[in-house]
């Protein structure tokens, strides 16, 4: 399975800003279980989706530590992300 990873930090009204380029994606926020359900092939729960457009903007229900991750869900293609927290004040 191949997919780019990033781990972020997340405050209660942070969100995530994923820039694309090259092929439509998707664009995954899990928690920590979550990943570890992702990774081993079970079934996981996530927030986001696929993205034709980008940016990407996920929005966590709460604060605490996201991952990231970015996948052409099988498809051919290549993608690279630019992943930033966007803070709101």
């Amino acid at each position: 399975m191949n997919f780019l990873h990033y781990e972020v930090e997340l405050g209660s009204k942070d969100s995530v800003k994923v820039i694309l380029t090259g092929n439509a994606a998707n664009v995954l926020l899990l928690d920590e279980s979550n990943f570890r359900n992702y990774q081993s092939g079970q079934q996981y729960q996530y927030f986001g989706g696929h993205y034709t457009r980008s940016p990407a903007i996920l929005r966590p229900p709460n604060a605490g530590h996201w991952h990231v991750v970015v996948n052409l869900g099988g498809g051919a293609g290549s993608v690279n992300a630019v992943v930033q927290v966007v803070s709101r004040r």
